[in-house]
């Protein structure tokens, strides 16, 4: 399965993550992220970060943890790597989720393609069909 593609979109950055779960696809959700700045793969593993965000349901979960990111980028110049884990709780009213990220505050050593405004809820989606899930991101550049 591919972790994420990206489709066609007039003057921002669209794109698809996918997972066997939830958590998985938000993972990869937030590797385009960088990805649309510069090569995840590229960036050194020499920081381990906690993210926590609860949210009120799941396209506010996910806009709210991508959100993270760009907020590290703007404060620490922190790029992502890699997610070791995350886990994601629900409650009747909340939705938890903690995930241990890794990646590099050097934002000056790597190849930075573009910068990133804002996560948007335009064109939002979370679907589950059978045994996978794909969540669709809309940037603003």
């Amino acid at each position: 399965m591919k972790q994420y593609i990206f489709l066609p979109h007039t003057a921002d950055t669209k794109f698809q993550a996918y997972g066997k779960t939830l958590e998985e696809s938000f993972t990869n959700a937030a590797l385009a992220l960088t990805d649309v700045i510069t090569d995840p793969k590229k960036i050194k593993a020499n920081i381990k970060k906690i993210i926590k965000v609860e949210s009120e349901d799941e396209k506010a979960l996910l806009y709210d943890f991508l959100e993270q990111f760009l907020i590290l980028i703007d404060t620490e110049s922190f790029l992502l790597n890699k997610i070791n884990k995350m886990e994601i709780k629900k409650t009747k009213t909340k939705l938890y989720l903690t995930a241990e990220i890794i990646g590099d505050n050097k934002i000056k050593d790597y190849d930075i393609k573009t910068t990133i405004k804002a996560v948007t809820y335009q064109e939002m989606e979370i679907k589950k069909d059978k045994d996978k899930y794909m969540v669709q991101v809309v940037l603003d550049l």
